[in-house]
């Protein structure tokens, strides 16, 4: 038999504090009555003795501390989990808010999930197509990676998301793809850009949609993210899925953190940031991953907004040092209309040389990835010289390059939000970019697979053979 208290002595913030308790469990489940009969749900931050201090998830407003009754569940927050998930749309806290049916769960698991043992970890090294040249061509996303977008206030972050749970999937697997989708905080208009945008392509059928909006109380957004990889984890692991858990906008969760610290008086840490929130979003990130002996796998693609657009703010600081690279967005191409606007030159995966090359994408992928990074920066540069100088005092190489700079903004990476190109497609495209420049300036591409893909004139083949 559960026992009742009516003994909460404060209320600060989203926080209550609870005295007289006996038994109490850090993580527990709390049920409230409210004194018009409202049920509100919480659970416990911190035990210290006989006082509990509980943070509700639907809010403090209204709470009469006298007539509050409080029970301890002595269980965490769960969510039922089933393969009938696919397809439907949640509130934070892992309720249907689709008007469909109450999920018949297979089981109940604690969003809090348990870490993977880092010796049962499978390394990544499958490619993954998103359909998008500029990830798929050169920063490559790798099966049970993490890798963040890190966006600017007022860019289109919600098209590139909506875009990649769209088009992305395994190739050559006959495993089951699902995407699981959380959104935090988002706007009510940003809420029904997505539904309309899953319904309306189809991706909806293999997808499981968390939505947290910006009127929803913070605490349910620091629930969101556990509810959504719980889920992932459920089909990955038990069910061998592939899962990709996107999740918008990791800014808004911290966000919530820091909110939650400054009610509980806590000592905040860099820009008023509680001093663990590298270990909270740690906690998050690298629930990513593969398991040693099991088909399903969980990749991640968090995209957060960089306050003032600063890369060194510690959200996307501390991101940073946990994933495995970062997709950055950049102001200039969204003002010059090229989608999506994604930065080539600081953007990076560390794990794109595990999933291309023969057998996963092209022999070729590698080599034209290396030249074009190579002939993107030189363009880049001459193109910046001319500004200075004027185009006259550009040599005939440098002109090229600055061409094919342009180019390859306004096709390789502008193809826009709903062009979908196999990894084929973009690879012949980059050869069709990178035969605009001379030959003797592919240095970084084996000549084999130049005469292969492009050809060699009459005159570089003599200079090949000199070469050699």
């Amino acid at each position: 038999m559960l026992k009742e208290y009516k003994t909460a002595s404060e209320v600060v913030g989203p926080l209550m504090v609870v005295e007289g308790v006996e038994g109490i469990k850090f993580e527990e489940l709390v049920d409230i009555r409210l004194q018009t009969g409202e049920k509100r749900r919480g659970r416990v931050l911190e035990v210290d003795r006989d006082r509990a201090l509980v943070q509700i998830y639907e809010g403090t407003s209204g709470i009469n501390l006298k007539e509050t009754s409080t029970r301890f569940l002595g269980k965490p927050l769960e969510i039922g989990v089933s393969e009938s998930m696919i397809g439907r749309v949640f509130d934070g806290l892992g309720n249907p808010i689709d008007g469909g049916p109450n999920i018949i769960a297979d089981k109940y698991l604690d969003v809090n999930g348990t870490p993977i043992n880092p010796v049962s970890r499978d390394y990544p090294d499958e490619f993954i197509q998103t359909g998008i040249s500029v990830i798929d061509g050169l920063n490559t996303l790798v099966r049970g990676q993490k890798l963040p977008i890190f966006s600017g206030s007022g860019m289109p972050h919600n098209n590139l998301a909506a875009q990649i749970a769209r088009q992305a999937k395994v190739l050559g697997k006959d495993s089951k793809f699902a995407i699981v989708f959380a959104a935090l905080g988002i706007t009510f208009e940003e809420y029904q850009f997505f539904i309309d945008d899953f319904n309306e392509h189809g991706s909806i059928d293999q997808s499981v949609l968390f939505i947290n909006l910006a009127d929803d109380p913070a605490i349910e957004r620091i629930s969101t993210p556990k509810m959504a990889l719980t889920t992932a984890e459920y089909l990955a692991f038990e069910k061998g899925m592939h899962v990709l858990v996107i999740m918008t906008d990791m800014t808004n969760y911290a966000e919530a953190l820091r909110e939650v610290s400054a009610a509980r008086k806590e000592v905040p840490g860099r820009r008023g940031y509680p001093g663990y929130l590298y270990t909270d979003l740690a906690g998050i990130y690298e629930r990513a991953g593969r398991i040693v002996g099991r088909e399903g796998s969980i990749t991640q693609i968090p995209i957060l907004t960089m306050p003032e657009d600063d890369i060194t703010h510690p959200i996307p600081d501390l991101t940073g040092y946990i994933t495995e690279g970062q997709i950055l967005l950049s102001k200039e191409l969204h003002k010059r209309n090229i989608s999506p606007p994604i930065d080539v030159t600081p953007s990076l995966s560390r794990l794109k040389d595990k999933g291309i090359g023969e057998g996963k994408t092209r022999e070729d992928h590698a080599d034209t990835m290396n030249q074009i990074y190579a002939a993107y920066t030189s363009g880049v540069q001459a193109k910046e010289l001319a500004t200075i100088l004027g185009e006259s005092a550009l040599s005939d190489t440098d002109k090229a390059f600055m061409n094919f700079a342009e180019e390859f903004e306004e096709r390789y990476v502008g193809q826009g939000f709903y062009t979908n190109r196999t990894i084929e497609e973009t690879l012949d495209l980059g050869w069709e970019l990178l035969d605009k420049l001379p030959r003797y300036e592919l240095k970084r591409i084996d000549d084999r697979l130049i005469e292969k893909y492009i050809g060699l004139k009459k005159s570089d083949k003599t200079k090949v053979e000199d070469k050699e």
